[in-house]
């Protein structure tokens, strides 16, 4: 199994997208839809305070009686944070995204965050790995026939 700094690298935009603490919810949303992602790192100043989700916004937003405009990300981001260093595996990972119902999770490598891993790149991963294993195992077999 890959460590996450493999799978970040193989990842085909590996940008991190982050937004303000004091930005609007709806500006927030905004840049999601425009890059098509679920998630943002939220930044005071330089530091990663939390992140903002598709679920906080859904949740947070629709069940209270604020604007979007008017709300401020600080206000429904998730914090503390959970996240990994680049060493950790993709098994470490999704343990910990399945305890703790994450969608996305922070790496951060010597106190500086290095990427963002989603649930959805740790199945990728599983699912060409196993594609590799049954080539594997076929090419084996149609061998051990011939």
């Amino acid at each position: 199994m890959k460590d996450i700094a493999q799978i970040l690298k193989s990842k085909p935009d590996q940008a991190v997208y982050t937004v303000r603490s004091s930005a609007s919810v709806f500006d927030a949303v905004a840049l999601m839809a425009e890059k098509n992602i679920g998630a943002l790192v939220v930044l005071e100043g330089e530091a990663f305070v939390g992140v903002l989700s598709e679920r906080d916004c859904a949740r947070k937003m629709l069940l209270s009686d604020h604007s979007p405009r008017q709300t401020a990300v600080r206000d429904i981001m998730t914090f503390p944070v959970q996240y990994v260093p680049p060493t950790h595996s993709n098994e470490e990972c999704m343990a910990l995204m399945t305890d703790k119902r994450l969608r996305h999770l922070p790496v951060m490598d010597n106190g500086r965050l290095v990427g963002v891993v989603s649930i959805g790149d740790l199945v990728k991963d599983i699912i060409s790995e196993q594609g590799f294993i049954i080539e594997q195992l076929e090419h084996y077999i149609a061998g051990v026939r011939g």
